[in-house]
């Protein structure tokens, strides 16, 4: 759901690889500065320093990464120095119920009582019983703090700063996959340094770790970055059979623990699913090695459906039915690569054809099977997102409404062209997909034609089999980026490494040379390297003051209306006491007062959605007899009103909450403007704006029993 973003103001007061092996033999004995090495001797020792320093800039780069990302997270909220319910308060949103957990297992009695608690869980969802471990995608959280009970740390280190430290940590992990993807790529380091370089300097748009730290996502794509650099090394050709057996370990340990840490995962794989199929229908990858890789995405995500009990929501999910049905179309049509143009052509319609139809079966039947309906929110949403027919769903609407579900925003291409990523990325992208193309279009031909074309140019087009896959994966998230904000941060990554591959690769300057004839090698090798180099210093020369100015300002954090209602929560209502209220605010009263709640904003189950649009008639058009009935149903002992939800201004006419909710409720929304024909008015006001009159119809059942200038709580009357 939407974050709510942190509430700062100024301070008072001052306070590397060996791949150099299987690269073309020409690249080996080339230094940067382009003279050609005298012997093999030479040349093998030159390769040991290369990858030696490659590797250290490579780690250097990840801890600094680390390390900035720390530095300004304490910067914008001077963490360290403000009290503990101001730290918890800052994890917004769905942040602050997963490190609840984090919490809630450092503060168990044994390590065993925390596990139990969490499978049996009463506290997250009032008069109900869930598995937490079943339900979210928590494991990291107990993982780490099982890990912070057993160390010797306790005494030097407090558990949230173990926690966010390890965050940060990641981060370093992902810049090191990220350059060594690029470097992988290119064959040179330069590569990976450019890479981590626009990571860094684009920060922006390529990460949000600083400022929502237990997001899934900042779990996650460190670990997807790594499969990606692992994939991206077992698609190289000639490696050797234990190489290859231990990469593909590497592959299946990063899709394991990337499936563990993400709900969304099944929809990510299922994006590198289809890449793969793309890829191995044109023939640009090994068929063998692709199956594998289907193999390795289904065992890793059914492994994370045992660790989850079971979850539903991965047995019925898009990518075991996509990837099954692949592998079954593959034992039907065992020719499929066989025959002139046309023929194969008709073949792999027939093959596309086949897959979606297996896969749409075998999906439907599976959810027929289970009775599984956890997604069918995402699927309304996608419907009416591209246009299949208008929705009064509340559900959907609510994921349209907000910014981070719509389009990505036009201004982010102009930030990224600041640091002349975007420029060099689209230049990269547009001459690999003409190669792609032209590669294609000769594996399904055979023609002589092609080949002709070819030497007329002097150009002879290849497409290694990893830089066809980064060629399309990069195709593939970058829709998805651009349909969905929220997703761009898996594309922006990667572009980092895909433009930088494209900038210091020998191939595409050969290429580039040969076609316009002023190919030389020493000539490549000056393209190849002073280019890279001159952008680097460019990058470095634009917004090496601008990080050091980010890095000096300082600020605090300042939210003092929720600090006093978790105090108040805190010293006046019972432990057993039930709060209703909106999702967002709900998270962080559970972290801060370990209160039960009726609703939280984990979305993925079809109960809580139904219980939350409940729930949210607080703020709809509904009498104060049935407002009381819904929440005394779910337990609720308290509510609370939030006057920026009552009052919203934030969203337009059509898509603030309340309006979702008459529309929902077939009520005609509130201020100028039209409405559909068949909406009614209501015959009650809304209610929490009458709540506040304190009328006897409303008082006979809520008290109000705490108010500042943001949150009201009201107290519900015990009815005999």
């Amino acid at each position: 759901m939407a974050d709510m973003m942190t509430t700062v103001r100024q301070r008072r007061v001052g306070k590397g690889t060996e791949g150099a092996e299987e690269q073309p033999s020409e690249e080996k004995s080339v230094k940067p500065d382009g003279k050609i090495l005298p012997d093999r001797t030479g040349g093998k020792l030159w390769n040991i320093l290369s990858v030696t320093v490659g590797g250290i800039v490579a780690i250097s780069l990840g801890l600094l990464t680390s390390v900035y990302v720390a530095t300004l997270h304490e910067n914008d909220l001077w963490f360290s120095n403000i009290k503990e319910v101001e730290r918890e308060i800052s994890f917004r949103t769905e942040c602050g119920l997963y490190y609840s957990y984090y919490k809630q297992m450092i503060q168990a009695a044994s390590i065993q009582q925390g596990l139990h608690d969490l499978v049996y869980d009463n506290k997250t969802e009032s008069v109900r019983t869930i598995n937490i471990l079943e339900r979210m995608n928590v494991y990291q959280e107990v993982f780490l703090s099982i890990l912070y009970r057993i160390l010797p740390i306790q005494q030097y280190l407090e558990p949230v700063y173990f926690y966010i430290y390890t965050l940060f940590g990641l981060q370093a992990v992902y810049v090191i996959a990220l350059y060594v993807t690029s470097w992988l790529l290119s064959g040179t380091w330069l590569s990976g340094l450019l890479a981590a370089c626009w990571y860094i300097t684009n920060r922006i748009d390529t990460t949000r770790v600083e400022f929502t730290i237990p997001l899934r996502e900042n779990w996650a794509l460190p670990f997807f970055a790594v499969q990606i650099a692992a994939i991206t090394y077992l698609l190289r050709t000639n490696l050797q059979p234990a190489r290859e057996r231990l990469t593909f370990m590497a592959v299946f340990v990063a899709t394991f623990l990337f499936s563990l840490t993400w709900q969304f995962n099944q929809f990510m794989m299922l994006i590198q699913a289809l890449a793969l199929f793309v890829l191995d229908c044109f023939d640009l990858l090994p068929t063998a090695k692709v199956t594998w890789l289907y193999i390795i995405q289904i065992s890793g995500l059914l492994l994370v459906c045992v660790l989850q009990f079971f979850n539903s929501m991965i047995l019925g999910s898009l990518l075991i039915s996509f990837n099954a049905s692949v592998l079954i179309a593959r034992t039907i049509q065992k020719k499929l690569k066989k025959g002139p143009l046309l023929n194969r052509l008709g073949k792999l319609i027939l093959h596309v054809l086949l897959v979606l139809c297996l896969t749409l079966l075998i999906n439907k039947f599976i959810k027929k099977i289970l009775n599984l309906e956890s997604d069918e929110h995402i699927f309304k949403f996608l419907k009416a997102k591209f246009g299949f027919g208008a929705t009064r769903d509340f559900d959907a609407n609510l994921y349209l409404c907000e910014e981070a579900f719509g389009l990505l925003p036009l201004n982010t291409f102009s930030r990224l062209s600041d640091t002349l990523l975007f420029y060099i990325y689209v230049f990269v992208l547009l001459f690999m997909t003409v190669a792609a193309v032209i590669v294609a279009f000769r594996n399904l031909s055979g023609s002589n034609q092609v080949q002709l074309m070819e030497k007329m140019g002097e150009c002879t087009i290849t497409l290694k089999p990893d830089a066809a896959y980064n060629l399309i994966h990069t195709v593939l998230f970058g829709c998805l980026a651009l349909s969905t904000m929220r997703m761009k941060y898996l594309w922006t990554s990667h572009m980092c490494v895909f433009a930088s591959f494209g900038l210091c690769s020998t191939e595409v300057w050969k290429l580039v040379l040969k076609c316009i004839r002023l190919y030389t090698s020493q000539r490549m090798q000056v393209m190849k390297y002073s280019i890279s180099i001159i952008t680097l210093l460019y990058i470095s020369y634009k917004f090496w003051p601008g990080i050091m100015d980010e890095l000096s300002e300082l600020r605090e954090f300042y939210d003092p209306d929720t600090v006093e209602l978790m105090n108040w929560i805190k010293s006046n209502t019972p432990n057993t006491a039930v709060f209703a209220g909106s999702m967002q605010l709900l998270a962080g009263v559970k972290l801060c007062t370990g209160r039960t709640l009726t609703n939280h904003p984990h979305y993925e189950d079809k109960n809580l959605r139904e219980r939350t649009k409940q729930i949210y008639q607080i703020y709809a058009k509904r009498s104060p007899e049935d407002v009381y009935g819904i929440l005394r149903s779910f337990g609720t002992d308290y509510v609370i009103l939030e006057d920026s939800i009552c009052y919203e201004r934030r969203h337009s006419r059509g898509c603030r909450l309340r309006d979702l909710l008459d529309i929902a409720n077939g009520h005609i929304m509130d201020g100028l403007g039209e409405n559909e024909p068949d909406l009614k008015p209501s015959t009650y006001p809304r209610f929490c704006e009458e709540i506040k009159k304190n009328l006897p119809s409303y008082t006979t059942h809520f008290i109000r029993v705490f108010q500042n200038k943001t949150f009201h709580v009201y107290k519900l009357a015990k009815h005999k």
